[in-house]
């Protein structure tokens, strides 16, 4: 049987084993827009990405921060899917916490390297956003044989590092 222990290592390695994520937003009148966006993890908690600052998304952050973020292997054959979701609270990074916060982005793998300071303040063209996840939940498949309900449903959890 499968734990919740064990449900959260496996929400840990869907987010340590995957390079996008997928961003919710919505503009001020609630219309939705999603972007895949190449991301950096920090304690599982904190998610960075690098965009315009003109992209719809990053506009929609600007005017409403509450977004929904998903990460998931969409190369996995079908029935073996695995995803977790997330709500969270997105910024753009201020210029005063941007070299502690570009290094975090740019440590992960080498498609990040070179987005330091100077490459993400005006007038640079992009710049750098973290989101701040305030719940997680992971798919749990309806055929799970320990949690699976038919279909299938979302279980909560709480990550940390």
């Amino acid at each position: 049987m499968a734990s919740y222990e064990d449900l959260k290592i496996a929400a840990k390695r869907v987010i340590d084993a995957n390079k996008y994520m997928v961003l919710g937003t919505a503009d001020p009148t609630g219309r939705p827009w999603v972007s895949p966006v190449y991301f950096t993890p920090d304690a599982y908690t904190d998610f960075y990405w690098v965009s315009s600052p003109d992209a719809l998304h990053s506009q929609n952050i600007a005017r409403r921060p509450d977004i929904s973020i998903v990460v998931f292997d969409s190369r996995v054959p079908i029935g073996a899917a695995e995803a977790v979701y997330m709500t969270a609270r997105a910024e753009e990074i201020a210029d005063s916490d941007l070299e502690p916060c570009a290094e975090i982005y740019s440590g992960r793998l080498p498609e990040a390297r070179g987005f330091g300071p100077e490459q993400l303040r005006a007038p640079a063209l992009l710049r750098l956003y973290r989101a701040t996840a305030a719940e997680h939940s992971i798919l749990i498949r309806g055929g799970d044989p320990d949690h699976g309900r038919g279909v299938d449903s979302r279980m909560t959890l709480t990550l940390s590092r």
